[in-house]
């Protein structure tokens, strides 16, 4: 369940360099993959060629790095939920990477870390590193640190 942080004072009541918690698990499927190929034109053979795949360096078909990264607007509203301000945006990401590869079939699931807390014009800027790890792996399949602007 989602911890809900009201406002301006919810925000800087957070705990910085601590998890906000975790989500729940998401599979992912070959339709989800196939589906993220054909929205993006990125139709490499580890990702949509099942048979091809299987002989591949992973065993089998992989999800694409951006498929995985592009999980967060799901599972982050499971950790936190954001209230009390008139507008949300996405402003980005510091830095993004993909340690480890998410086969499909998986469930991952994402932890949440408040890193910093800036005022920006009209808000606050947070930004927040997502760990998306395929549940009972070793690493994680991608870590990236986004960033989101809190308008009042």
């Amino acid at each position: 369940m989602a911890i809900v942080v009201h406002g301006v004072e919810g925000v800087r009541a957070l705990p910085v360099g601590e998890p906000l918690g975790s989500s729940g698990l998401v599979e992912v499927t070959q339709e989800a993959v196939n589906r993220f190929a054909e929205a993006t034109g990125d139709h490499q053979w580890i990702h949509v060629d099942v048979e091809r795949a299987k002989s591949g360096p992973f065993g089998g078909p992989i999800a694409h790095g951006y498929l995985t990264l592009s999980l967060v607007p799901r599972l982050l509203p499971e950790i936190v939920e954001f209230t009390g301000f008139g507008l949300t945006v996405n402003y980005g990401c510091e830095k993004v990477r993909f340690p480890s590869p998410v086969p499909v079939g998986s469930k991952v699931r994402a932890t949440a870390t408040l890193e910093e807390v800036t005022e920006v014009r009209g808000g606050l800027q947070l930004a927040i590193t997502m760990t998306i790890a395929v549940a009972d792996a070793p690493k994680p399949a991608c870590v990236a640190t986004i960033l989101i602007r809190q308008m009042t």
